[in-house]
């Protein structure tokens, strides 16, 4: 009899302890899922460089880094072997972004083609977050200038700066879905202060859309497509595909495009070339930051 008691309230302490232990531990679980509820956590990456391919992402750079561009897009592919398939002819822009603060950034850019000069001033309105101050998407807010600066070939159509001068306003709403894949739309306005034809609209709108698939920790497919909602005659739809490389410090981006220019006047509506007939340009991004101010410690 003595014996069975014992073994009876051995297994009675024994299933008490388990159960405590249980009910511990899901209190624990408990008690962080509720702290983690109680932090706002940042997205972070959403893509891996400021630009998509030609155009912005809503990335932004960090403070006191300075961010040095370059970007080249080659001739056309269907210009055949005498012109290596485009590599004969380029044409370039050399830029450089700065990081005012985390949020803000501002640019300037100098194109090879029709001698471009460009500025841009980028803030980052909202950003996707978890947790206690949920926000599903990041919106990033980007306005720019373009001027002209080609010599006119015929001398009684000479513009003046201001003519030659034109803007854009960009908002980019950006969500990134998992750890490979994020998204992006651009709904666009670029005004020109002087268009080609009398009736044509100085402002003219677009509708971008982008995305980018992670294939392995470094390398990432990036893709970007303008619709454009009002446009100049005889222009088309600007696209572009490629592929990012990260190395360290610098960000290598391989692509595809049927636009020449590098600007958003330029790539989204004034892109003569077309898909279908091998009006592809082979081109390339190369950034590379350098840290020009160290961040104090309370930042």
């Amino acid at each position: 009899m003595n014996k069975t008691l014992i073994t009876f309230c051995c297994l009675l302490v024994t299933c008490l302890l388990k159960a405590q232990k249980i009910d511990l531990f899901e209190e624990a679980k408990k008690e962080s899922a509720k702290a983690d509820s109680n932090k706002t956590e940042l997205t972070t990456a959403t893509f891996k460089s400021t630009r998509l391919i030609n155009g912005h992402s809503v990335e932004t750079t960090k403070k006191g880094l300075l961010d040095f561009r370059i970007s080249h897009r080659f001739g056309r592919l269907n210009q055949g072997l005498y012109e290596l398939f485009g590599l004969d002819n380029a044409t370039m822009r050399m830029g450089m972004d700065y990081g005012i603060t985390d949020k803000l950034t501002i640019g300037i850019g100098r194109s090879t083609f029709q001698k471009q000069l460009d500025g841009f001033m980028k803030y980052k309105l909202l950003a996707q977050a978890k947790g206690k101050n949920n926000f599903p998407v990041t919106v990033t807010w980007v306005s720019g200038i373009m001027i002209k600066t080609i010599r006119e070939t015929d001398p009684a159509q000479k513009r003046t700066t201001a003519e030659k001068t034109s803007y854009v306003h960009q908002v980019m709403i950006a969500r990134k879905l998992n750890e490979k894949t994020s998204l992006q739309i651009m709904p666009t306005l670029v005004h020109y202060n002087l268009v080609p034809l009398e009736n044509d609209p100085n402002d003219l709108f677009s509708l971008g859309f982008g995305g980018r698939y992670k294939i392995s920790k470094r390398v990432s497919i990036n893709a970007e497509y303008y619709w454009q909602l009002n446009k100049f005659k005889g222009y088309y739809n600007s696209f572009a595909i490629g592929v990012d490389i990260e190395t360290g410090g610098h960000v290598f981006q391989l692509h595809f495009t049927n636009s020449t220019g590098m600007t958003e006047r330029s790539f989204i509506h004034e892109t003569t070339g077309y898909w279908t007939k091998g009006d592809i340009h082979f081109g390339f991004n190369i950034s590379r930051v350098f840290k020009i101010k160290k961040q104090a410690i309370n930042d």
